[in-house]
């Protein structure tokens, strides 16, 4: 093993010496950390995440099988890895097309903070006057990820979005009331669309087919979707397939400006205590220890 690894660093000193620019290659490697850190902002939080880490922990087993010589384990993973570029196609084809939409998107956002803050309000508002009727809904809002493959069905809104449309949707008379609400750059653009459920069996037993649809879209983008359960009359958000469970008015709209508005930020232990003030309440950190359903 250590004649192995004697050779080794010989040989990777020799092609440095013979090959390495330090101009060129040094912009090069900058290049490369810069694409490597962006993706992984990119699958931060979701499943992809979990799946990279077992590609390395396998690159690593085969690197460890070269140096100790297990032929068997060696074989295994080389014919494995092999195909380790169609392999990562198939299992990160979201989050590849995630971040193609966000290239062609671009990174400046679409909607003032002044419309966001409106927004937010009138889902709140929206919200509560759900579960004063005990009444269901399903409101999503797209970020980064683009949502039109993932929301099947559903009908083209294309509306600002405002309290009394929202709470009309989601009116038992109303056509559109079973399915999903999509807000995107500021508007409602759809309503009755179908969701993919989460098929995992680690939810409470009490959550519904809209808490499992919240959980399937959030899992797969980087969406955030508000449920209002007409069972239990509360509201719960959705984010990163976790839920944030058991919020009323006040503290929904916390939440949402600590997810959406400002940075997240630890929460704090008494919820009660948050202030008012949309913007004092990122400042204050006013939602730990709410229940929640984690994955």
């Amino acid at each position: 093993m250590i004649k192995f690894i004697w050779n080794f660093l010989r040989e990777l000193g020799d092609f440095f010496s013979a090959n390495f620019d330090p101009w060129r290659d040094s912009v090069d490697i900058l290049l490369v950390t810069v694409g490597i850190y962006w993706l992984l902002l990119l699958i931060q939080g979701t499943r992809a995440i979990q799946i990279l880490v077992g590609l390395v922990v396998l690159i690593g087993l085969s690197l460890a099988s070269e140096i100790f010589q297990f032929p068997t384990v060696r074989l295994i993973l080389q014919n494995f890895l092999g195909s380790a570029v169609l392999i990562i196609i198939v299992l990160f084809q979201h989050d590849i097309r995630r971040a193609l939409a966000r290239v062609g998107r671009g990174f400046f956002p679409s909607v003032s903070a002044q419309q966001e803050s409106q927004i937010f309000e009138e889902i709140v508002r929206a919200a509560q006057a759900l579960v004063q009727k005990r009444l269901g809904a399903l409101i999503v809002l797209e970020r980064e990820s683009a949502l039109a493959d993932q929301v099947d069905g559903g009908r083209a809104v294309d509306a600002e979005v405002s309290h009394e449309l929202l709470t009309s949707i989601f009116t038992p008379s109303s056509p559109l009331h079973d399915g999903a609400v999509l807000i995107s750059e500021g508007r409602i653009v759809s309503a009755g669309g179908i969701l993919p459920l989460a098929i995992r069996d680690n939810l409470p037993g009490e959550v519904g087919t809209r808490h499992r649809a919240a959980v399937g879209i959030t899992e797969e983008t980087d969406a955030v979707v508000v449920v209002v359960s007409e069972e239990t009359a509360s509201i719960s958000v959705v984010m990163a397939g976790e839920m944030i469970q058991g919020l009323d008015a006040p503290r929904l709209r916390v939440v949402l400006y600590d997810i959406l508005a400002g940075e997240r930020r630890s929460l704090a232990d008494d919820p009660s205590e948050a202030p008012e003030d949309a913007a004092a309440q990122g400042e204050n950190n006013a939602l730990e220890g709410l229940p929640r359903a984690g994955r």
